[in-house]
This record gives C-alpha cells, sequence and structure tokens, in this order.
C-alpha cells in the first residue's frame, strides 16, 4: 500500500489528524492495535477548549458536539468549607465545552467512515521503518498476513505505551517525568450532576472533583493512594468519601447511584522532545502525559493536531517545509505552558503526603488570593480555557 501520511493510533488524535489531511486532499490510512469497540469503550476526559470544539467544525465532526455538549462559562473552587466560583468568560470572553472523549472518538469514527478513509483495526506487530530516511515505511499483520505502507510521513498518535517513541534512538530523545503520589479514583454514574458547573475541592482528607458528561450523566473523582484496590472502593463507601470531601451544599443535594464505571488512574506529567524524528512525529499522549487536573490532555493532542496538520498543507500545497521544520519547537511551547499549569492546579489542590500541615496552609493561602484577585483570577481562567495556538 501506498499513502502519504501514515498514522498510527485512532484515537482522537489520529482521527481528528486523518479527517484534516483529507480536507487538505492529503492521503492518509490509521493503523489501530485494537478493535474499535475497544477504543470506544475507554472512559477518558470530558472537557473541550474553544479552539478543540472548532477543529472537530472544520473537521466536519463537531455538529453533535454543539447539540449535546454543555456549555461551562467557569468553574468552582472548593476549601475552607465553602465554594467560590470562577468566572471564566468574564474574565477571558472564552467558554468550555463538557463533551466527552468518548463521543468525539465516536463522531470522529463516523466521519471517517462515512469519506470511505481507510482505518485498519486489530493490526499487531506495527512497525515504523526508515523514518530517518526520505522513504519511510510502516509494516503490521493483520489477520496472521504481513502488510506494507509506503508513505511520506508518519505520524505516531499511539499514547503513551505506543510503538511510535518506542521506536526512536533512546539518544534521540529526551524525556521529562514527574510521578504524583496519589492517584484518582474515579466513578460514572447515571445521576444528575450535583452543580451545573464544576467543583474543584481542596479537603483536609484529600482532593475531591465533580464534573460530569451530560445533564443526566455524572462523573466524581477522590484522590487516593497509589496502590489502593478498586475492590475495597464499593459505591457507598466511595459517595461517603466524597460528601466528606465537598462543601455541605453540595454533599445535601448530591444524588447517588450505582456506578457504571470504576477505576483508578496514576496522575503524571510527562514530556518527550523533540516531537519530530526524521519523517516521523509523535503527537498527543505519544509525546506529552499531563495529570487531569487542567483538564488539558485531549486538547494538547487537539493543538497538536492543528500544528501538524497545517504543517503537511504546507508541505504539499507550498512546497514549503518550513511547517514541518517548526513544529516541534512551536508544539512543545504551548506544551510546557500546559504542563505547568496542569502543575500548578495539582500542587494547589492535592493533598501531597510530605507536605504537613505546612503545605496545606500554603494551598490555602493559593486559593484565596486566586479567587479574591481579579489578576490570579483571570491567569487561572486564561489557561483553563486554552491558550491561543
Amino acid at each position: 500500500m501506498r499513502t502519504k501520511v501514515a498514522i498510527i493510533g485512532a484515537g482522537p488524535a489520529g482521527l481528528l489528524l486523518g479527517q484534516l489531511l483529507r480536507l487538505y486532499g492529503i492521503d492518509n490510512v490509521i493503523l489501530e492495535r485494537q478493535t474499535g469497540e475497544y477504543v470506544l469503550s475507554r472512559i477518558r476526559a470530558g472537557l473541550l477548549e474553544e479552539g478543540t470544539v472548532a477543529l472537530l467544525d472544520e473537521a466536519g465532526a463537531g455538529a453533535r458536539a454543539h447539540d449535546e455538549g454543555l456549555v461551562h462559562h467557569g468553574i468552582e473552587l472548593a476549601f475552607g468549607g465553602a465554594r467560590h466560583r470562577i468566572d471564566m468568560h468574564a474574565s477571558t470572553g472564552k467558554t468550555v465545552m463538557i463533551y466527552g472523549q468518548t463521543e468525539v472518538t465516536l463522531d470522529l469514527m463516523n466521519a471517517r467512515k462515512a469519506a470511505g478513509l481507510t482505518t485498519v483495526y486489530q493490526a499487531v506487530d506495527v512497525t515504523p521503518h526508515d523514518f530517518d530516511t526520505d522513504h519511510p515505511r510502516v509494516t503490521y499483520v493483520k489477520d496472521g498476513v504481513s502488510h506494507e505502507i509506503e508513505c511520506d510521513f508518519i505520524v505516531g498518535c499511539d499514547g503513551f505505551h505506543g510503538v511510535s517513541r518506542a521506536s526512536v534512538k533512546p539518544s534521540a530523545i529526551q524525556t521529562y517525568e514527574r510521578i504524583y503520589p496519589f492517584g484518582w479514583l474515579g466513578i460514572l454514574s447515571d445521576t444528575p450532576p450535583v452543580s451545573p458547573e464544576l467543583i474543584y475541592s481542596n479537603h483536609a482528607r484529600g482532593f475531591a472533583l465533580c464534573t460530569m458528561r451530560s445533564t443526566r450523566r455524572s462523573r466524581y473523582y477522590v484522590q487516593c493512594a497509589l496502590d489502593d484496590d478498586i475492590a475495597q472502593w464499593p459505591d457507598e463507601r466511595f459517595w461517603d468519601e466524597l460528601k466528606r470531601r465537598i462543601d455541605q451544599q453540595a454533599a445535601d443535594e448530591l444524588v447517588t447511584g450505582p456506578s457504571i464505571e470504576k477505576s483508578i488512574a496514576p496522575l503524571r506529567s510527562f514530556v518527550a522532545e523533540p516531537m519530530r524524528f526524521g519523517r516521523m512525529f509523535l503527537a498527543g499522549d505519544a509525546s506529552h502525559i499531563v495529570p487531569p487536573t487542567g483538564a488539558k490532555g485531549l486538547n494538547l493532542a487537539a493543538s497538536d493536531v492543528h500544528y501538524l496538520s497545517h504543517a503537511f498543507r504546507e508541505y504539499y500545497d507550498e512546497k514549503s517545509s518550513a511547517g514541518i521544520d517548526a513544529y516541534s519547537a512551536k508544539a512543545l511551547a504551548r506544551v510546557w505552558k500546559a504542563v505547568r499549569f496542569s502543575w500548578w492546579m495539582t500542587s494547589m489542590l492535592h493533598k501531597f503526603p510530605d507536605e504537613g500541615e505546612f503545605g496545606a496552609r500554603i494551598q490555602l493561602a493559593e486559593l484565596d488570593y486566586v479567587v479574591n484577585s481579579k489578576a490570579a483570577s483571570a491567569s487561572l481562567s486564561e489557561n483553563y480555557v486554552g491558550l491561543p495556538f
């Protein structure tokens, strides 16, 4: 098979890139190790920046998000037993949208299918080759048969554990990482959200987050130990713990119900740079991971795709390599700002076992400053709604 761009990974980053390239007349093929059903079963982020929504619109996959997504103008920070609203729209003129990553992926899958584009699911032993030459290729096995794709470029959108970054010589890549000493225990329930906007709660027992996927489906999280066992968290224990960590009004109004999904996720900050290796590029989680506190993971993947799709269009339409040459530096400049913001939100809101009472008082002082300073509130808002591409 021959194509212009071979994309490894059929998550939202790979699918969005494929749709944008198609609009620009650039042939592409997507290879995915899992089944489509498995990809759609992964419960992930649910908050979209305006820039991400605009990219979905450009890709022809934004209609359902506008119909079903929930537009939010602010968030609430809870500490000291009270909630304080941050009006992000007032500071920035921008909003965010609650719309699940699973739904984004489904919309992009449907758009790709309608366009008749090739996605190879259950492609095993996917391996990029010769990306440091002018003739890169990707090999894979499907149903026991070996295949090869010749291409101009390879894009790794295959996540933190994917083969793309692992194929790079260790001497050619630098990684930066911080592992946080806790995780998030999250549940999904078919219950109405406790608040029309997200509640981020700093509490002596640990962080809690109240969010949602729709007006009828809620997503809740509590900070937990990294070695916690999900079997030790029946629904009743989770709801009791959540009520302890949120303000009294929210606890009184919380509607509980059986969980339909429950999981524990570790938190880490991770950046691999550069994001280009000859004719292979990394995008999304293949290059960077952020703790979910800042709601940046999916949105960073979208901004990577924005830069890269424009770079490819410039390469094919204008015969210029300026865009692909600048991709890594341009994407990483935005990535590191989002990494900083996600680290800051995480540091301000979670209980750190080694920082004691002094650290807890510093957090409360920081939160008090943020909610009472127009400048500090505006800074949080500017980063939360998404820095410009």
